[in-house]
């Protein structure tokens, strides 16, 4: 069930994470390419499947602090949204 839970979330948010912790300069864009190649993996191998915050905190290459920074932006509404 967590799995699926975490697929779900991953397709809503796993691109905008990884774009926003680039930009925040949290991660590099190599880090992010080989965070969603770890991701594609697992779930190719038929693993788990990981959120892009979780591969990237079990790394070492974000701490929860920036992680949080991250969720709180994905949460806030969108400037595009009318």
């Amino acid at each position: 069930m967590e799995d699926h839970i975490d697929k779900g979330i991953s397709r809503k948010y796993c691109s905008r994470f990884g774009i926003i912790s680039v930009n925040k300069g949290f991660v590099t864009a190599d880090q992010l390419k080989a965070a969603l190649i770890e991701q594609a993996d697992d779930n190719v191998s038929e693993r788990p499947h990981r959120l892009i915050g979780r591969i990237f905190f079990e790394k070492g290459w974000m701490t929860d602090e920036q992680i949080d920074t991250v969720l709180n932006e994905l949460e806030r509404p969108s400037e595009d949204a009318s």
